[in-house]
């Protein structure tokens, strides 16, 4: 066999090879760029049978399962959410990161309507955020609220019996008289968990961040091009042409969504804190609409 033969047969199986390729369907080509897709939308730990909340349970196995995806370039996070609790804020948080180190891949986050107080620690478990010039972005402080109801209760002739241990068992009980030890406390306890949001967010921002604590961290929230000037947000922009215009036109983008059996259930994770059918009733799904409708108004939604 002549040495040109020989020489020839490794070009022309990488053309065999090339030509196959592109008979395969997109997700079976390692050629093609893949960045899976995640979205975290809803107020953050408020949940009932009939308005699942985001939770680490019920979002721990679809990140994971995102993080798997082989030769994935990016992670790339839809987020819409008001906020909610800063401690599943957090968690959530926290397993991005994990993964993303553990898997070596950079994550981007693409706010929504909405990124705001615990939506906006979930972007800062981003390398980027990415905002549309429509979006809220920020709300970097602590809020909670109650009702008071003691006169209604006087009024109505109705008393209240509590029985407890401990001094401080009950606090801010919405049928007493507000307490100012009680509200004293509450605020300290506020001012520690904003503090740890202060320090999460320059951990994650660094020196992009571009304005004084007082500004940044008071609870104030922006359109994009004031969070952009701020240094809270990196770029305009959406999904779509962002990646197109980063991995090219031919960019694959698969929804990871969560997994459900055949009946189209949502298969609980066993963090699942999801209750059994009949558990609940009507009140319990009333007053976590109520509590969802209020958490969105506060941004004008």
């Amino acid at each position: 066999m002549a040495k040109s033969d020989t020489q020839s047969r490794p070009g022309l199986l990488r053309r065999i090879l090339s030509a196959l390729c592109v008979l395969l369907p997109a997700r079976f080509r390692a050629d093609i760029p893949v960045v899976p897709v995640v979205r975290l939308s809803g107020v953050i730990g408020v949940s009932s049978p009939l308005r699942p909340g985001l939770m680490l349970a019920t979002s721990a196995r679809t990140l994971e399962r995102a993080f798997a995806v082989r030769k994935a370039r990016a992670v790339a996070l839809v987020i819409n959410s008001p906020g909610g609790s800063p401690t599943q804020s957090h968690l959530i948080f926290r397993r991005i990161r994990q993964l993303a180190e553990e898997k070596n891949i950079p994550v981007l986050a693409f706010i929504e309507d909405v990124g705001a107080s615990g939506g906006y620690m979930l972007a800062c478990a981003a390398d980027e955020i990415i905002c549309d010039d429509y979006s809220i972005v920020g709300s970097i402080g602590v809020v909670g609220g109650s009702f008071g109801f003691p006169k209604l209760m006087e009024k109505l002739g109705v008393e209240r019996r509590l029985y407890t241990s401990g001094d401080r068992k009950v606090m801010l009980d919405p049928f007493m008289p507000e307490d100012p030890d009680d509200v004293k406390r509450i605020k300290a306890v506020q001012k520690d968990i904003h503090a740890h949001f202060i320090n999460l967010v320059k951990s994650r921002r660094g020196a992009r961040l571009n304005g004084s604590d007082k500004v940044l961290f008071s609870g104030e929230f922006w359109t994009a091009d004031k969070a952009i000037e701020l240094g809270l947000a990196d770029h305009h922009g959406e999904l779509r042409s962002c990646l197109r215009e980063r991995y090219g036109d031919k960019v694959r983008t698969p929804l990871i969504a969560e997994a459900r059996n055949f009946l189209g259930r949502k298969i609980p994770s066993v963090l699942s804190a999801d209750r059994p059918a009949g558990t609940a009733g009507l009140a319990d799904d009333l007053i976590g609409a109520l509590e969802t409708r209020a958490i969105w108004s506060r941004y004008g939604f």
